[in-house]
């Protein structure tokens, strides 16, 4: 009997190198077997570049065992034209007999066809081989299509005591707060590398001013959005210095200056969600929010969130800006130095 999850677990494997690099699209691996032996792998590398499919398919140095092959995939293969051609197509003309794949596409104008299209040229296909694996892999695909917005991870760090922030008289304005180590530090900017969005409020530009950036570690600069309703950030701070596309939800005004756009929302409504639209709209699919506590607690507030990451530190406040709460089983991550990573899933 063949190990379908065996072959499954290497597509997920492959599909993770394009963690951060293939947006819009899902992370997709694939493998092609033959007699219980990979003869070709590859997974999608960046959007616009051949899917995974195609990778695999073009590894295989021996064409003529396609005909007796299988081909295994975790997200169901394309059945339309866009900037590549449509795998269903290009399996059905390698000749392969059998597809086996993870999940469906969650896009409900796709979803299926692919796996229709392979069946109606006589391919055998079989599908929800490790489906739950499949589906968390590719949750922010998931959730952009189904729910129609980014996936959201809320990120801070606390006091030992349940401070976000000490209070004001211990501070220094234009200067960040640390309250975790530098290892720690350096995982959140492997973290932001992974999505396509960072979210931050006024106070907390003005507070630290910010580059919102992943400068410890390689890879691609996120999307930085900003909301300040009155305009009363100044133009020399870091957010502003055009390095990487910047977005300021504001109340007054819309304009596209450079590298930053000003949009103009109306702040009397429901601001995250139009917010979470406007993102929509631009084909942002994952959201990093991280701070201040009054725009976390935003996002609380409305159930606008899909995971939370905190970082709790070894300082002692005793008093300033109460850290956001949440109701649920937490579990410890990791211990980073003295530091402790709490992760919560919705």
């Amino acid at each position: 009997m063949e190990d379908h999850e065996k072959f499954m677990k290497r597509c997920l494997e492959l599909a993770r190198h394009g963690l951060g690099l293939v947006y819009p699209n899902p992370m997709v691996g694939a493998v092609v077997v033959y007699e219980d032996r990979i003869i070709g792998e590859g997974w999608h590398q960046k959007a616009g570049s051949p899917h995974a499919e195609v990778n695999a398919i073009n590894a295989v140095s021996d064409r003529s065992l396609l005909p007796k092959s299988t081909i295994y995939v975790n997200l169901e293969p394309c059945s339309h034209h866009g900037r590549t051609p449509p795998c269903a197509d290009l399996i059905v003309k390698s000749g392969i007999p059998r597809v086996v794949v993870g999940s469906l596409d969650p896009n409900p104008l796709v979803s299926g066809r692919g796996l229709n299209k392979l069946r109606a040229n006589s391919v055998e296909v079989i599908s929800e081989v490790l489906k739950q694996e499949s589906e968390e892999l590719n949750k922010r695909f998931y959730t952009f299509h189904q729910k129609k917005r980014p996936y959201i991870i809320l990120k801070w760090a606390q006091s030992k005591d349940g401070f976000i922030f000490p209070h004001a008289e211990n501070i220094e304005k234009g200067s960040p707060v640390w309250i975790t180590n530098e290892f720690s530090r350096q995982k959140v900017h492997q973290w932001r590398t992974e999505e396509a969005s960072i979210l931050v409020g006024r106070k907390t530009v003005e507070q630290d001013n910010p580059q919102l950036s992943s400068r410890d570690f390689k890879g691609n600069q996120l999307y930085r959005i900003i909301i300040d309703a009155e305009l009363r950030l100044k133009g020399n701070l870091n957010i502003f210095d055009g390095s990487c596309p910047t977005l300021v939800f504001n109340s007054r005004r819309n304009e596209i200056d450079n590298n930053i756009e000003f949009c103009k929302l109306d702040f009397k409504e429901g601001v995250i969600e139009q917010i979470l639209k406007v993102l929509y709209d631009k084909d942002i699919q994952s959201l990093i929010v991280e701070g201040g506590s009054v725009t976390i607690n935003s996002f609380l507030d409305g159930e606008l969130w899909d995971e939370a990451r905190v970082f709790e530190g070894s300082a002692i406040f005793h008093k300033g800006i109460k850290a956001p709460e949440l109701k649920g089983i937490h579990k410890v991550e990791s211990q980073i130095g003295r530091d402790k990573l709490y992760r919560f899933k919705k």
